[in-house]
């Protein structure tokens, strides 16, 4: 007999590989073979960062690596979501503003308390530093809706909302003069998608949305930077086809009146082969099966995650 898998990412303690990625004369990707990535824009004056990490203790090396390349000042910390995993780095780069969508603000007042023991519950290897995050959540000074525009001097930078995916509030860093695109946890390249926050219905268009921009490049929010039109093709039909193989599956299941245990272990079973391989997977199935399940039924919104319902959700489906 099995042992029961270790709860979310707490087996996870290897340390991974940073790469540091020159895109163009503005943009970078910091990855770290699967681990949250951070997106940075370099304009003619400041720099622009696209999640912040972990911890401020984290955000240290991203901002090493910055100052490897300029010695501009760091005025912009964008959140592409909510996620304490995302945004509770912010407070290391010291920056004038930190810019999200309205949704995004919402989120951080409905459940980023809740979202943040979760997360530390689930990472212990990404949030080792947690002492040095100030108390308190991390708040935008500026928030917006739909798009809005930076100058960085003459460096054009869209902040996008191009629809709910992974949460209501997913934003994208758009540089329209380099065709880059960082499009925060909408995709994933070889890392399994976390969408215990999601919107399954609504996700795969929005992915058609970031395709429509025809990026040249783009960084995921997990996993290596695509550098070529037909990198970034793969990665977005990656992620469109996971988050479509889990709700087909999970909507079968409901239609045959499964209650979710049962639907879990289908749908474990039959996309393991697929995508088994892929990072985080063990980890985010849970929760991703619970999403669709629950959108499936009777919650169009996504219910908030406590430290106590991820213990009662795995003990149920992995115990």
């Amino acid at each position: 007999m099995s042992s029961p898998k270790k709860f979310a990412s707490q087996a996870d303690l290897d340390e991974k590989q940073v790469t540091f990625t020159r895109l163009s004369d503005n943009a970078y990707a910091y990855t770290a073979e699967g681990d949250p990535n951070t997106g940075i824009v370099i304009g003619d004056d400041c720099v622009l960062v696209a999640d912040t990490q972990a911890t401020p203790a984290m955000a240290a090396d991203v901002v090493r690596r910055i100052r490897e390349v300029t010695d501009k000042p760091i005025k912009y910390v964008v959140l592409t979501h909510y996620h304490a995993v995302r945004v509770l780095g912010a407070s290391g780069y010291q920056p004038e503003h930190i810019l999200a969508s309205q949704d995004t603000y919402e989120l951080i007042v409905e459940r980023g308390e809740q979202d943040k023991a979760s997360e530390i519950g689930r990472f212990p290897r990404l949030f080792r530093d947690v002492e040095s995050v100030p108390p308190g959540l991390t708040w935008p000074t500026l928030t917006f809706t739909g798009k809005m525009t930076l100058w960085l001097g003459s460096l054009e930078v869209q902040l996008l909302q191009l629809g709910r995916g992974h949460t209501k509030g997913d934003t994208v860093v758009w540089l329209p003069k380099d065709k880059i695109l960082f499009s925060g946890d909408l995709v994933e390249f070889d890392a399994t998608p976390y969408a215990g926050d999601a919107y399954f219905k609504d996700w795969p268009k929005t992915l058609d949305n970031l395709a429509a921009l025809k990026p040249a490049a783009l960084v995921p929010g997990r996993g290596a930077a695509l550098t070529s039109p037909e990198q970034v093709q793969k990665g977005l039909a990656g992620t469109r086809d996971f988050i479509a193989d889990v709700y087909a599956s999970v909507h079968a299941g409901v239609k045959a009146g499964k209650d979710l245990n049962a639907v879990y272990k289908e749908t474990f079973a039959q996309l393991k082969p697929k995508y088994g391989h892929w990072v985080i997977f063990d980890h985010c199935m849970p929760f991703d099966v619970t999403r669709c399940y629950d959108e499936a039924t009777q919650y169009p919104d996504p219910r908030i995650w406590t430290a106590e319902r991820d213990r009662q959700m795995w003990e149920t489906l992995e115990g």
